[in-house]
């Protein structure tokens, strides 16, 4: 018989980490422009995990949207190899990143891109025809707190409400991942907190890997993860002991 007298020491399990969306492995990207090769990316090596929200900084230049590119599908590297969860990107064709950037991504840029004849609704309903999963396009508005502009025009918007507008779209079709390049870049302070708020807010309500660059330093303050860029290189990378709110930053 086994010495019932001993107490049982619980076993401590270490938390498991969220699972790695993307990594990256030696990416170099090189254009020629006329006899000259200019070197945008050199031997980057990354991973994003689930639900993560990390700012890539870096100054213009740096290598940072040419990244992101790569990442969403909109660009492919010279050399290196980077697969999203089990699958290899680097070996696709047009029309498989055309595939997985409609059902996978949502991108949201420093200028919005709306279509000016159609309303906020109507620009957030055309992605959510061509997605395998959506979100009701008034749900996705409401998440941003557009519900009540949904009939409006772009030109009848602000530049942060066709932003908000913008994020609605990106997020409408529950993308993987969000990709967002200078989203603040075109607005003023405060709209700018707001645009980050709603990034926040999306970022945890739907869980969604969410990947910020930006020139803005002050913006690490709201990551998970802050990674920073030089000369087409990671230079950088850590955690935030602490994740602020978007009204706590200040530039």
């Amino acid at each position: 018989m086994p010495d019932t007298g001993e107490l049982c020491r619980p076993v401590y399990c270490a938390p498991m980490e969220p699972e790695v969306v993307f990594r990256a492995e030696g990416l170099a990207k090189v254009y020629r422009v006329g006899e000259v090769e200019v070197h945008a990316l050199r031997d980057v090596d990354l991973e994003l995990r689930r639900g993560e929200l990390a700012v890539i900084l870096g100054p213009s230049g740096s290598g940072k949207s040419t990244l992101l590119n790569i990442l969403g599908g909109l660009d492919v590297p010279t050399r290196g190899r980077v697969r999203f969860l089990d699958h290899d990107l680097t070996a696709d064709d047009d029309r498989a990143l055309t595939a997985y950037r409609r059902e996978h991504v949502g991108f949201v840029f420093q200028f919005y891109n709306l279509i000016p004849s159609l309303t906020a609704l109507e620009n957030v309903a055309l992605v959510t025809e061509v997605s395998p999963r959506p979100m009701d396009p008034g749900e996705a508005l409401a998440l941003v707190g557009l519900a009540e502009r949904a009939n409006h025009f772009p030109a009848q918007l602000s530049g942060g409400e066709q932003q908000r507008v913008a994020i609605a779209r990106a997020v409408a079709k529950r993308p993987d991942v969000l990709l967002c390049d200078e989203p603040t870049g075109a607005l003023d302070f405060e709209t700018g907190v707001l645009v980050l708020e709603v990034l926040a807010h999306a970022n945890r309500e739907l869980g969604t890997t969410t990947a910020v660059i930006t020139h803005n330093a002050a913006i690490a303050g709201m990551a998970d993860r802050v990674i920073r860029m030089r000369s087409g290189r990671i230079v950088e990378s850590r955690r935030n002991e602490r994740r602020l709110a978007p009204a706590e930053l200040s530039w």
